[in-house]
């Protein structure tokens, strides 16, 4: 798969020029402060951000899947490279190691079997079938997630009051209120939301540089793009820029196209 297509399913939005009425008033009397241009170390760290973000979806995936097959009274998987303990429960969140993502389906049903068991054989039975299968071998920690700087709070706030605004002009208030972050990783991306699990940990980030170079109104016009993936996630659709994602932005005035015209 290409840089472009990846980034495309991910919630890539090249802005155009704002079309929102009044978006420009003010827009510019908050900037973000100078970053780093350290363009490797932020490259990396894009990256890895980028790992972290497909992780939180393999394992939204992945605990579909678990559903489908039987699964009942969990409330969020985390995917985790523990070796010793791959498969745990606690409260009602799973805990399962990321190799089996891409394990058979019978694993899957075991994993299932092993969490719904009632009688101690069958969860035994379940135990040495998920023990036995080979998972692959240990990378590195997942990256702990980004927060919103200090510097750049006053955007997230504005941009929380954009949500807001725009929620209740666009979508007539249907959209859950999310947390709107401002992020300095993202280099090439201009903004992203990220479903969470189980409609919870949702939230919408937009670049701190893409405000920087663009000016706010872009920014603006990025967020209601993101929405509309909100709005996808939220109705239980693909988070893509199919036929339902161009048909609502439509609807709401967004722009569908994934990349600045040229």
């Amino acid at each position: 798969m290409t840089r472009r297509a990846q980034e495309d399913q991910l919630g890539l939005f090249f802005a155009p020029e704002p079309a929102i009425e009044g978006s420009r008033e003010s827009v510019l009397a908050v900037q973000p402060a100078p970053i780093d241009e350290d363009l490797d170390a932020a490259a990396i760290a894009e990256q890895e951000e980028e790992d972290a973000e497909d992780a939180a979806r393999a394992a939204d995936v992945l605990l579909g899947i678990l559903r489908g097959m039987g699964l009942q009274h969990i409330r969020s998987l985390v995917l985790t490279r523990n070796r010793s303990v791959v498969v745990s429960l606690k409260g009602y969140e799973l805990r399962v190691h990321e190799g089996f993502c891409t394990a058979p389906r019978e694993l899957h049903a075991q994993i299932v079997r092993f969490v719904m068991a009632k009688k101690p054989w069958e969860r035994n039975t379940a135990r040495q079938a998920i023990l036995a299968y080979p998972l692959p071998k240990h990378t590195k920690p997942p990256r702990a997630p980004e927060r919103t700087h200090p510097e750049d709070e006053p955007l997230a706030e504005r941009l929380a009051e954009w949500h807001t605004r725009l929620n209740g002009e666009r979508f007539g208030a249907q959209l859950k209120q999310i947390p709107i972050r401002v992020s300095r990783r993202m280099l090439r991306r201009l903004g992203h939301y990220a479903p969470g699990l189980e409609g919870g940990g949702a939230e919408i980030a937009i670049s701190a540089r893409h405000i920087r170079r663009d000016g706010f109104a872009s920014a603006v016009e990025t967020l209601l793009h993101e929405m509309v993936h909100q709005w996808q996630h939220e109705n239980g659709l693909p988070i893509d820029h199919g036929l339902d994602f161009r048909r609502k932005c439509r609807e709401v005035g967004a722009v569908p196209r994934a990349k600045r015209p040229a």
